[in-house]
């Protein structure tokens, strides 16, 4: 079978072809459509490989529609396979090592995800996309009007125009923010619309539900956990889950006696880890003694401080959300106390309490779509007048 490297830019992709450790072809195009000739059915059957970016997902389809054994590489790992070494890279240097690495069995393959999980990605990182664009608008409004001497009252994002319109403002401030006041109200409006689509997805998934029963975790957590993870299968235990999601302390103990860790090693996803942090922050300054998970959270803050213990109770949690979807049940407090992640007996008892899981999640939903009414209306009705002012 061919031995082919792909290294895919952003104008051109440039491709390499080995055989017995030689490089028998070489060639440079500017999109996978001109890899056809090369590449196309008919071509023979062949082993591809690149790096996985942004339009790796694409080019995986499309080459695996062609009939090749597609690998797409973990970038963490490409020093593995010589790119980079001795101070040379170019994109044709890059793709001689891919085909080199994929003739000799070595590839560090990156996991792909299904279409479904993609399409979740990109409505997830649709919607982190629109709130920072909110943050973004809100707080510039708000340097303006502090550099004015104008204090703007607090207020949540959702409500900040209506905010903005109750406030009385002098004109000369009114005109400097009101259009991006009207960028907020419009970036308001599809974010609702986005809203309703993650708690449309999450309906359709038994995982997300499951995961939703944990206190302070709600449709956007679940459903980046949903699309980041993929499958919960292809981990053997949580400790591979939170060390894949950045979440477990570096090490740097070679020739010491014991351990040496520092801070967390921030690999993975960096939005699915800030959300978890954000779940973290939340069950400790609810400070619910009911939930075990906070409460550890609690004892940890009260001898290592509060960041600390944050973290902590973001790995716990994403050790929990990957024991709740891999096993299908709810977050139970009771039994969690003492079985927490390593598992879950359906015992009479366990079923009654995994039903009342659920129908805890039944009234969260049911609590956020409503609210999401409620801020849908309100986002029309501020964008309407907002529009008619200007």
């Amino acid at each position: 079978m061919r031995s082919v490297g792909l290294d895919l830019g952003t104008r051109k992709i440039a491709l390499c072809e080995v055989e017995g450790g030689k490089v028998i072809r070489r060639a440079t195009v500017e999109s996978v459509k001109e890899l056809e000739p090369l590449l196309g059915p008919g071509s023979g059957p062949a082993r591809v490989a690149f790096e996985a970016s942004r339009s790796a997902w694409a080019v995986h389809a499309e080459l695996c529609g062609w009939g090749h054994d597609v690998k797409m590489i973990d970038t963490t790992r490409v020093k593995q396979i010589g790119i980079g070494q001795h101070g040379k890279k170019n994109d044709a240097i890059d793709a001689e090592c891919i085909a080199m690495a994929v003739e000799k069995g070595q590839v560090p393959e990156a996991h792909v995800l299904s279409v479904r999980r993609q399409r979740l990605r990109h409505l997830m990182m649709s919607r982190r996309a629109l709130v920072e664009t909110r943050t973004t608008m809100v707080t510039t409004i708000r340097g303006i009007a502090t550099s004015e001497g104008v204090r703007l009252a607090r207020c949540e994002p959702e409500n900040f125009v209506a905010m903005l319109k109750r406030q009385e403002l002098p004109a000369t401030l009114t005109a400097m923010v009101m259009p991006l006041a009207e960028v907020v109200a419009t970036v308001e409006r599809q974010l609702c619309e986005l809203d309703a689509r993650v708690y449309e997805a999450c309906a359709d998934e038994r995982a997300a539900q499951c995961m939703m029963t944990v206190p302070g975790v709600g449709a956007v957590v679940a459903g980046m956990f949903l699309s980041v993870i993929d499958d919960a299968k292809r981990f053997r235990s949580a400790r591979q889950v939170t060390s894949y999601l950045g979440l477990v302390p570096r090490e740097n103990s070679s020739g010491t006696t014991g351990q040496r860790l520092g801070s967390i090693t921030k690999q993975g996803n960096r939005y699915l880890r800030a959300l978890l942090i954000q779940a973290a922050w939340h069950m400790v300054r609810q400070k619910n003694t009911d939930n075990p998970l906070a409460f550890w959270g609690l004892s940890v803050a009260a001898r290592r401080g509060r960041k600390i213990a944050v973290v902590a109770v973001a790995r716990r949690l994403a050790a929990i959300l990957w024991a709740l979807w891999r096993r299908g049940v709810a977050y139970d407090p009771a039994h969690i106390a003492q079985l927490c992640a390593a598992g879950l007996d359906l015992s009479a008892e366990v079923q009654a309490s995994q039903a009342e899981g659920f129908r805890r999640v039944e009234a969260k939903v049911k609590l956020g779509t409503s609210v999401l009414k409620r801020r849908t209306k309100n986002a029309d009705a501020i964008r309407s007048t907002t529009m008619s002012t200007a």
